[in-house]
């Protein structure tokens, strides 16, 4: 614990000399160095409870035989948002659209010549009902809409291993692959939908690059079409969604759908993160190859990965 302790302060120390070449915290966000560096931190706890080196009660020591199901509230999504959508087309047919307008357009005008309080013209414009939409799309207007993109680790799982025989052992399987099949197996990794929850991806983009796959991450918030485009794009052999936020059962066979308009049903679909035991079924009913929930570690996912593309391999 002590030479953990140690090492963490060190780490921390090595960040703010890191932060102060860059010019200070701003412009270290902007470059992305402080994510990587929490998604390299999460990386060697991954691995420390991958080896059992940290414990967690019911993950990685002391687990069920058996997971009991719970029982959820389910939520009808799709009525959810008839409702929804009812009670816009309300709110737009009774407010003073001509107000709604003047409103939009002076945060705009604001924007544009940088003159004026934008806060105080985003309430002027709600009180005028202005949707969050609306008036988003009045401030995108001018300055554009920010992206993130995803930066992928390379080597921090393999340099931070104790036992290196596993993952040499699959190094070996995945370059048997390639050897096979002409190209190293590529994984597309995904989120989708509202789910902004992407560390835990981030530890398994890295964990898969370092035994010789090829991994691509879309970009945060996509959609199920937009994925199965990219996937298709980037000729990948499997995708794998991270789903932390309960939207995997419209989600995911939105996706598998996706694919097979695009004639691409030949690319498995694997599935990670937060995913109700008594919803399983019902996902590989719709076509996902392999599921992972907390617990299960990198490696043996990496291999079951591997065998189903061995087994079934995409053309």
């Amino acid at each position: 614990m002590e030479s953990l302790t140690h090492s963490m302060v060190e780490a921390a120390r090595e960040l703010i000399r890191e932060v102060e070449a860059l010019g200070g915290m701003t412009k270290a966000v902007e470059s992305g160095l402080p994510k990587l560096r929490i998604e390299e931190s999460a990386t060697r706890r991954q691995i420390r409870i991958d080896e059992g080196e940290d414990s967690i009660i019911g993950v990685n020591k002391y687990k069920l035989d058996q997971e009991e199901i719970s029982f959820l509230l389910e939520i009808d999504t799709q009525s959810v948002k008839r409702e929804q959508l009812a009670h816009l087309k309300q709110l737009k047919e009774s407010r003073d659209q001509a107000a709604c307008d003047a409103a939009l357009a002076a945060l705009t005008t604001i924007a544009q010549n940088e003159t004026g309080n934008l806060l105080e013209a985003t309430l002027v414009a709600a009180r005028a009902r202005a949707t969050l939409g609306e008036i988003s799309s009045a401030l995108e207007s001018v300055f554009g809409r920010y992206e993130a993109h995803s930066q992928t680790l390379s080597g921090v799982y393999a340099h931070n291993m104790h036992e290196e025989g596993e993952l040499k052992e699959i190094q070996k399987d995945v370059a048997a692959f390639a050897k096979n099949h002409g190209r190293k197996p590529r994984l597309f990794l995904v989120k989708l939908g509202q789910d902004g929850h992407d560390r835990g991806l981030k530890i398994i983009a890295t964990a898969f690059a370092d035994c010789g796959f090829s991994v691509d991450i879309g970009p945060l918030f996509s959609t199920p079409e937009e994925a199965a485009q990219q996937a298709v794009e980037n000729d990948a052999h499997v995708i794998g969604i991270s789903s932390m936020a309960a939207g995997h059962k419209v989600l995911v066979p939105k996706l598998i759908q996706a694919l097979k308009d695009r004639n691409a049903g030949h690319i498995q679909v694997m599935c990670g993160g937060i995913l109700p035991l008594e919803d399983h079924e019902f996902l590989l009913k719709a076509g996902v190859m392999a599921l992972f929930t907390p617990g299960t570690p990198v490696l043996q996912i990496i291999r079951e990965v591997l065998k189903n593309l061995s087994t079934n391999p995409a053309r």
